[in-house]
This record gives structure tokens, sequence and C-alpha cells, in this order.
């Protein structure tokens, strides 16, 4: 069922923006103009594995244009100093397609880290919200291990819980369900809604068939990368 939505805020926008890279030793540039609100879920399928992570590097300021501007919440990376750039990253939640854990943190460390910088929220209160999302994920609590000592299936759902933990205002989620599809797409959209509801928006971007055609998914906005164009498809 479709969401009804009431006035936006303008969580993201790419304006005009042009990407160059080099992928394999070729030089390759995109082209993006892309503009997401607040309560949006919009899919994104790029042509290559590589350029998932490139994209969501580019929504966090991570990877700059070498033309055009990117704004998230109404301000420009580059115009940020580096502390209040880091600032606004916190309020960004991401499934990283790679993991991105620090080995020698155990997994609960890992997961609280970022909101323990970004945030004055009591440590507690965090480890809380932390478990119950743990719960929803399939976990039987804040796992305690290294993230070594765990399954991917598990480190899955444990990238999952740190994207949604903090109440973040935009998320970005690379091939999320990867191995666990059935065990975890129900919390996942269960999780999806709710930060829709409060506001956020929401990024999937994916190559899977399984997803990308599925059309009982509440998506908004549904893109293809590929060809140097952000190409708009009908829903």
């Amino acid at each position: 069922m479709a969401m009804i939505l009431e006035k936006q805020r303008v969580i993201l926008k790419f304006e005009e923006t042009v990407f160059t890279s080099a992928i394999r030793g070729i030089a390759e540039s995109n082209e993006i103009s892309l503009s997401i609100c607040s309560g949006e879920l919009v899919m994104i399928r790029p042509a290559r594995l590589e350029q998932t992570s490139g994209f969501a590097d580019a929504c966090a300021g991570i990877f700059p244009p070498t033309s055009g501007r990117i704004f998230f919440l109404g301000r420009t990376w580059p115009e940020l100093a580096p502390d209040q750039a880091n600032a606004l990253r916190g309020r960004i939640g991401r499934v990283f397609r790679t993991g991105n854990w620090i080995n020698h943190l155990s997994l609960m460390e890992n997961i609280l880290l970022s909101q323990l910088h970004h945030t004055r929220r009591p440590a507690r209160r965090l480890r809380d919200e932390a478990g119950k999302l743990a719960e929803q994920f399939g976990l039987p609590g804040l796992p305690l291990g290294l993230p070594g000592d765990f399954t991917e299936a598990d480190l899955r759902r444990a990238a999952c819980v740190r994207a949604f933990l903090g109440r973040p205002l935009l998320i970005l989620l690379e091939e999320p369900t990867s191995g666990i599809y059935l065990e975890i797409i129900s919390a996942l959209m269960t999780a999806i809604r709710e930060a829709r509801e409060r506001g956020a928006a929401v990024i999937w971007l994916t190559q899977k068939d399984l997803i990308w055609n599925d059309q009982t998914l509440p998506v908004t906005q549904r893109y293809r990368l590929a060809s140097g164009k952000l190409m708009e498809m009908t829903t």
C-alpha cells in the first residue's frame, strides 16, 4: 500500500552532479540529478556492483562530484568544516555492502560506536534501543563477541541494527538482504516503514532481480544507474 505523504522536507538532493571514477582502469562518468524527500523509499539499481558503495559514499559526502552539488538537509558537503560534516553524517544510517566492521571491537561496540560519538544520549538508552532492534532482526540480543566470531547472516542482521539505530534521517541500504532475504525481509520492511513515518528517507541499492521486480515493496521512486546516467523508471 502506498504511503500518503504530507508536505515533505528535502533530505537529499543531487543537483546536476557529475562523478568521474576509474573502474578496472577505465575512466567513467556518471551524471546524476535526484531529489529525495522525507518519507520516501527510493530504489536504485546500479549497472555494476562497484557502483553501489560509490553512490552511497557520494550521498554521505565522502566521494565528491567533479561538478554539480549535493545537498544533505539543505547544506552542501564542501561548505561544512570537517567536524560539522562528521556531525551531519551522524544523521545517516547505512548498511555497508562489505560489512565495515572494526575487528578488534565487539560487535556491540561496533553497533553503538557512531551514536555514542555523535549524540549525547546515555549509553544505557542506546543499548536498550539497539537490543530491541537486534531482537527485531532475529538476533537473541546485542551481540557481544568480535565480528570474526559471527556468521555472515548474523553480521548482516547486526548491520541493519546499526543502520536504523538512533533515528537517522537518511538510511542507505547496500544489498541489505544479501544471503538472508527470507529471514530478514519482514523485519526490514517494518523498520523502513517506521523510519519513513517519522520523516526519514531511505535509499535501497540493489542488483537483485528478486528485490527490483517486487512490486509489493512501497517504493516511491525507482532508478537505474546505467550508460553514465541515472534514469527514472516507472514504479
